[in-house]
């Protein structure tokens, strides 16, 4: 039985991308379907890193493919390709940064700085080529939870060469200064640190910077806001009242100078009992899904009160590092992989397309 492309694209069109929650057909992703000799070769290219879910999609797709009458053998490759979307209005992408993303929180301790580093590992880890960078100029902890030391190189005596950890590249303004000197600045000083460490870092290539954000509203979040290209940002909270309050005035402020939020992490939702395992919503239950429900936007991940958690941040070697298989990892990758994916339904940047327009008298 002779078959044809057409029989092949009909099934590729009933396999769904589990996290689009649509077809391969309809979001683009089948770049090449070739049939010759009864034997298959199918190029699919995914727009969102995603390396943990491919060998699962590869099986679902060669299975099918091979139950049709006639098919003689299948290859399919799987890959991923990821590309600069749109940010606010009248704001330029930086050179090599395809999509920044922050991570932020109307106040602190509520885990903002551990979700961050979890974050870029588990893109990192799914794939893509990351950065971070620690804005937390009072009180920045990047270097700690990832156990860096020493001085960013400067090659030329004006830019700054980033520190790498666990395959991601990292700036901070802990890595300038004396561990236990306070950065008693005011806030231009505050916002040109901030601006340096973005714009003076030869960052490399990048697929996603995160920007580990400090806690508020203040001149930094503005700073971001109005001169960086932003593509989106994450906020983070716990279920406790006062908490959400403050994150929902992180949340507004995006709003108003249009950087789309990606998702609500909801940390410490649940207190897990070391000894007997039980759970307790110590910090209250539900909150951050009210919120959700609220501005129309997606709680895209709730993680425990759990004391490995901060064990691994403090010894320098975050979860998604330290314990990949676990099940904190895994939620980690979750919020990750639906990031990625906030992002990759956003247009593309289209920008650099188009020429910059002078007028002037002649």
């Amino acid at each position: 039985m002779s078959i044809d492309n057409a029989q092949i694209q009909a099934v590729l069109a009933q396999i769904i991308d589990p996290q689009r929650g649509e077809d391969l057909i309809s979001t683009k992703s089948v770049r090449r379907s070739v049939v010759e000799n009864d034997c298959v070769t199918v190029e699919v290219v995914l727009d969102y890193p995603a390396q943990s879910q491919f060998e699962a999609l590869h099986t679902r797709i060669t299975n099918a493919l091979a139950a049709v009458p006639g098919v003689k053998s299948v290859d399919v490759t799987i890959s991923q390709q990821i590309v600069a979307r749109a940010v606010q209005p009248g704001i330029k992408l930086l050179p090599h940064i395809k999509n920044i993303i922050a991570v932020a929180s109307g106040k602190g301790g509520v885990g903002k700085s551990t979700t961050a580093v979890n974050l870029a590992l588990a893109l990192a880890a799914e794939g893509a080529s990351v950065g971070l960078l620690d804005a937390d100029i009072y009180g920045p902890s990047q270097p700690m939870m990832l156990g860096l030391e020493g001085k960013p190189e400067s090659k030329d005596g004006k830019s700054m060469e980033p520190l790498e950890r666990y395959g991601i590249q990292v700036n901070s303004i802990g890595f300038l200064v004396e561990t236990d000197t306070p950065m008693v600045w005011r806030g231009p000083m505050v916002t040109s640190a901030f601006d340096q460490l973005l714009r003076q870092t030869n960052w490399r290539e990048l697929d996603y910077l995160i920007v580990d954000m400090p806690p508020g509203t203040g001149d930094i979040q503005l700073t971001l806001a109005q001169r960086v290209p932003v593509t989106g940002a994450v906020i983070v909270t716990t279920p406790q009242d006062i908490a959400l309050l403050d994150a929902k005035r992180g949340l507004k402020m995006f709003e108003k100078v249009q950087v789309p939020i990606l998702g609500i992490v909801e940390n410490m939702s649940t207190h897990i009992c070391s000894n007997c395992g039980h759970a307790e919503s110590i910090f209250g239950a539900g909150g951050a899904e009210q919120m959700c429900k609220q501005f129309g936007v997606e709680l895209i991940g709730s993680l425990p009160l759990d004391m490995s958690i901060r064990e691994r941040t403090d010894a320098g070697c975050p979860t998604v590092v330290a314990q990949p298989h676990g099940r904190n990892a895994q939620i980690y990758h979750d919020i990750a992989r639906k990031v990625a994916f906030a992002v990759a339904r956003k247009a593309r940047d289209m920008s650099s397309k188009f020429p910059d327009i002078v007028v002037q008298n002649t």
